[in-house]
This record gives C-alpha cells, sequence and structure tokens, in this order.
C-alpha cells in the first residue's frame, strides 16, 4: 500500500478567493456572512448567506467556456487550477491514464436550474439555454476538471449532502493509497444560494436568521446558537503517491492517513452519537493511531442546537478523557455551511492549520452551553503545533465522513 500526501490546496470562499486569503481570514476571525446580494429577497424570511464576493469568471475562462459551467463549476475549476500551481505537479502523457479526479457537490448546477425554472414557470417561457443539461448535472465539476486538466484516470462524482466533499477526498485517498492512482484531484464545489435552495432551506426552520448582525449569524457551540447559515465556494486537493512528491522535491502539506465513513441509519434529519463516533473510530483504525494522538479537530459545527450537542457528545464517547483536551473549532461560523464543499473546504482549513501551526478559532461564540463543554478555541487563534489533525463531515440523511491527516517530518 502507498502512502498518499497532499502537495497543492485551492480554495474559493466567502472569506477569500485563494487558500492563503481563506486561511488568514479564518486566523483574523474575518466574518464573509452578511445580506444577500446575489438574489432578491423580498420574499425570503432569511436573508442572510456567505456569498463568494469579487468573484469574475470572465477573469478566468473564455465566453464559450462560461457558458459551458454553471457557477459551482467555475468554484471547482478555479480552485483546482490553484492546487495545482501551488503544489507544482504536471503529469506526462504517460501519467495522464494514473491521474484522476474525485469531486463532491450538494446541488450540482443549482443556479441554473432555478434560472431554468423561472424561465419555464415563471415567465412561461419554453425555450431553455441549450447546454442547461450538461451544466446542472452533478458530475459537471468532475468531468470539466477532467477535460480541463487532462486527468484519464479513476473519476467520481458524490453527492451525499454536507459529507459529499470528505467523502470525494477519501475514494482519492484510497485510489492511490490501494494503486489504482498516481496523483488526483479531490473536493467539493457548490452554489446553493438561490431562491429555491434558500426557501426550501427556510421550510427546514433551521436557518439563523442573522436579525441584529449579520456578519455574527453563525455561533458554533454557543448557548445563544439558532441556526446554520448557508455558503458557497470550492476546494480541491492535489494528492499524490509519497514516492513521486518526494522525488520531486514537493513541498508536503500533510500526508493523509485514515479516512472513515458511516450510516446513521436512524433518521433522516436528526443525528445520532454513534453513528459520527463510527466514523471518527473507523478513520482513526485506518490511521492506526490512538485517540490521544490527535491535537486539533475541525468539527462539522452547522451551529443548529441539535448537531452541536450531538457531535460534542460523539467526541467525548470515542475520545474519553482527552476530549477535554483537544482542541476544537467550527469554522462554519465565518464561511458558511457550504454543503457539498464543507468537507473538502474544513479539510483544507484543517491541514493548513497542522501545516502553520495555528488552530482557526470557534468565531462568534458568547457564551458556554452546558451540552456543549469542550474546548472550542473561541473567538481567537491559537498557535499550536500540531502532528495529527482530523475533519468532520456529517450530512443530512445520517451520512458521516473524517478525514485524518499528520505532519510528514
Amino acid at each position: 500500500m502507498r502512502r498518499v500526501v497532499v502537495t497543492g490546496i485551492g480554495v474559493i470562499s466567502a472569506v477569500g478567493l485563494t487558500a492563503a486569503e481563506f486561511f488568514e481570514s479564518l486566523i483574523q476571525a474575518r466574518s464573509g456572512v452578511g445580506e444577500i446580494t446575489q438574489i432578491p429577497t423580498d420574499a425570503l424570511t432569511v436573508k442572510v448567506a456567505a456569498e463568494v464576493k469579487g468573484f469574475d469568471p470572465s477573469v478566468h475562462f473564455a465566453a464559450k467556456q462560461m457558458g459551458m459551467l454553471d457557477r459551482f463549476a467555475q468554484f471547482a475549476l478555479v480552485a483546482a487550477r490553484e492546487a495545482l500551481a501551488d503544489s507544482g505537479f504536471s503529469p506526462t502523457e504517460a501519467e495522464a491514464d494514473r491521474f484522476g479526479v474525485a469531486m463532491g457537490t450538494s446541488f450540482g448546477g443549482m443556479a441554473t436550474l432555478d434560472a431554468g425554472y423561472e424561465r419555464l414557470y415563471g415567465e412561461r417561457n419554453p425555450r431553455l439555454h441549450p447546454l442547461t443539461i450538461p451544466r446542472i448535472m452533478y458530475n459537471a465539476a468532475a468531468s470539466q476538471i477532467s477535460l480541463f486538466f487532462s486527468a484519464r484516470g479513476p473519476i467520481l462524482a458524490i453527492s451525499t449532502a454536507c459529507a459529499s466533499g470528505a467523502q470525494a477526498i477519501g475514494w482519492a485517498f484510497h485510489q492511490i493509497k490501494y494503486g489504482y492512482a498516481e496523483a488526483m484531484l479531490a473536493g467539493g464545489a457548490d452554489a446553493p444560494i438561490t431562491f429555491g435552495v434558500m426557501k426550501a432551506w427556510e421550510a427546514l426552520r433551521v436557518l439563523a436568521s442573522g436579525r441584529g448582525d449579520p456578519a455574527r449569524a453563525c455561533r458554533p457551540f454557543s448557548r445563544d446558537r439558532e441556526g446554520l447559515v448557508m455558503g458557497e465556494g470550492a476546494a480541491v486537493l492535489v494528492l499524490e503517491d509519497y514516492e513521486r512528491a518526494r522525488a520531486r522535491g514537493a513541498r508536503i502539506y500533510a500526508e493523509i492517513v485514515g479516512y472513515g465513513t458511516s450510516a446513521d441509519a436512524s433518521h433522516i434529519t436528526d443525528p445520532s452519537v454513534e453513528g459520527p463516533a463510527r466514523a471518527m473510530r473507523a478513520a482513526l483504525a485506518e490511521a492506526g493511531l490512538a485517540p490521544e494522538a490527535v491535537g486539533y479537530i475541525n468539527a462539522h459545527g452547522t451551529a443548529t442546537r441539535a448537531n452541536d450537542r450531538i457531535e460534542t457528545e460523539a467526541i467525548k464517547l470515542v475520545f474519553g478523557s482527552h476530549a477535554r483536551r483537544l482542541a476544537i473549532s467550527s469554522t462554519k461560523a465565518l464561511h458558511g455551511h457550504t454543503m457539498g464543499a464543507a468537507g473538502a473546504i474544513e479539510f483544507a482549513a484543517a491541514l493548513l492549520a497542522l501545516h502553520h501551526g495555528i488552530i482557526p478559532p470557534t468565531a462568534h461564540y458568547t457564551e458556554p452551553d452546558p451540552e456543549c463543554d469542550l474546548d472550542y478555541v473561541p473567538n481567537r487563534a491559537r498557535e499550536q503545533k500540531l502532528e495529527v489533525v482530523l475533519s468532520n463531515s456529517f450530512a443530512f440523511g445520517g451520512i458521516n465522513a473524517v478525514l485524518v491527516a499528520r505532519r510528514v517530518s
């Protein structure tokens, strides 16, 4: 079995259009949450989200290319391009057949779909964009990345709600570990801030209202938390065989050592304690690490009443007394819940924390909740040398995914 390392990171988010901007915003606790600007909000009850601001697709794509790409695929391609440049990875023609792609998304081309429905049912116009199907399909990001970067190896598009990005990275990790690929572009992308999606999430009654100060609407693990904030963006990683990366003198962020996934098999929207615990245990078992080896957890931390409490209980169940020595934070307070991109964006945050020795805080934390009584790194980043980090992603449908990475010395 091969060792698998991360040599490139690309991120586009509400708090930064590059990985460097993203991580700097996290450690400075700069919020990307604000009033929605990209869609009309007159008929919305919740008018806040974490939008990607300042993104101009014409800077990155020719007009003909833009016609093929929904916003979520644009994000994915820009993040993939950054990750490749960051890595310095350039596969030879002979290697292209073993250079693959795995991308997660929860909603696919939702902006295109929403606009099409408005045209059909709102305007009663029977003519749709001729490229509607290739823009909305869930595999659009994965397929476009493979086309843009001549990746002819294993490819997979995963749509498992909020676990999508983490599961895509986990699958890509195994493709290299078990010898099916030499390198993979893996991550997640979503652009769900549309009128239809926002109304659907309003109906679930799990969104934070954002009344008062919209920037502080998302408050994970805080006693006064009131719900999640919708976000958008993408993160893509370059995963490589360790020996190949070392031979070319690549800068290595970390080694991925464990991936665990499990099903709650109990309720479609209410999380369980045991399901997430099984995924964490499975990831640690593959890594061959004791719970005490982990120094930091990037939590799923949605800021909903149930999720934060259940995740806290699951961490205690897996880590025992070590749970109180762990640093735990949710970066969703700043970049929002990016749905299918969340697992990738937050794993990128964990990798950058490991690489730089700085743990991003849980921003907007106001007061302790007796049911959430661990160390959530409240409000200020913390300098701490880390050896092992873990990232949690738990999705509606009872799907759990956990990634573990360690420093390469």
